[in-house]
């Protein structure tokens, strides 16, 4: 995916940039050291690996705990911490080596996974959907009228949803646009992007996502995955940037895959009653959903 230009260029900012007293910065997010580039590769073979062993049967399901992230990466340009992108480089894997032909990826980090986008935007063999904060970073990037050109029309489907949105809005939207699509599209292997910036901690974003709300999304994939594709489910760690918050929303996401309740209590459930944002559903939420979901139903059945 990643042009060799590309790939060299990254390699020679992370070694170069502290002998000419920088540190490689390759926009205004994104900064290597010396161990960046190393780091990257890990990350994308740890995703390749997590896959291989799903479509193999080794696992049943997977979670990639992955640094650095990748969804903003485009073929030629590291952009919002991410270098390579592994959800697009998982896909590819998948197609190449395992002769996949429909592979869904869902992405639900706060920010639009701009680059696994560019990537499949003409391409019907990957189903991209995406759930973000609307006008948020990247500027101008998951419209819900960017649904794919050419062949690919309608196979991009955006879910930019209000700030402040939380776990119930989110919910509705994967009950009724998400895992519809999904049942229609029967994919082979579904991929989640599974970012935490959208709890109501996290300092980049203003969404109000609780644990509670990444176990129920989780779960939501896991029935999904065992309906279409014999459970063949893939996590790939996208952003979360609360460090006090980000394990617990994790390890929530992950207790459905493992088939477990861990027995966590969220510690900051008090303060989150108290914020009243467990569950918000504005009328703006509601009005948003309602505009996507009618958009999409021309390609969709939903």
């Amino acid at each position: 995916y990643h042009s060799y230009e590309y790939i060299a260029a990254i390699h020679a900012n992370a070694f170069g940039g502290p002998s000419r007293g920088s540190w490689g910065e390759i926009d205004e997010e994104t900064i290597l050291s010396p161990g960046s580039f190393d780091a990257a590769l890990f990350a994308v073979g740890g995703a390749l690996n997590a896959t291989s062993a799903v479509l193999e049967g080794q696992v049943h399901n997977a979670y990639a705990l992955l640094r650095p992230p990748g969804h903003h990466a485009t073929h030629n340009q590291a952009l919002g911490f991410c270098v390579f992108n592994n959800a697009v480089l998982v896909a590819q894997h998948a197609r190449a080596i395992y002769g996949l032909e429909r592979i869904l990826i869902v992405d639900w980090d706060v920010h639009h996974g701009n680059g696994t986008q560019e990537a499949f935007y003409q391409d019907p063999g990957v189903l991209f959907v995406s759930l973000h904060q609307q006008n948020w970073f990247p500027a101008n990037s998951g419209e819900v009228d960017q649904v794919g050109s050419g062949p690919g029309t309608g196979y991009t489907v955006n879910i930019p949803l209000p700030p402040g949105t939380g776990d119930q809005a989110y919910i509705a939207a994967f009950q009724q646009i998400v895992v519809p699509i999904g049942l229609q599209y029967q994919p082979q292997l579904i991929i989640v992007s599974s970012g935490q910036d959208a709890s109501w901690l996290d300092p980049l974003a203003c969404m109000m996502m609780t644990m509670q709300g990444y176990r129920a999304l989780s779960q939501l994939m896991v029935d999904l995955a065992e309906e279409v594709c014999n459970g063949r489910l893939v996590m790939l760690q996208e952003g979360g940037y609360s460090a006090p918050y980000v394990p617990y929303c994790a390890a929530a996401t992950v207790e459905p895959l493992l088939g477990v309740d861990l027995g966590l209590i969220d510690l900051y459930d008090t303060a989150v009653e108290l914020k009243r944002c467990q569950t918000v559903f504005s009328q703006d939420t509601q009005q948003a959903l309602e505009a996507i979901h009618t958009y999409h139903k021309r390609w969709w059945r939903i």
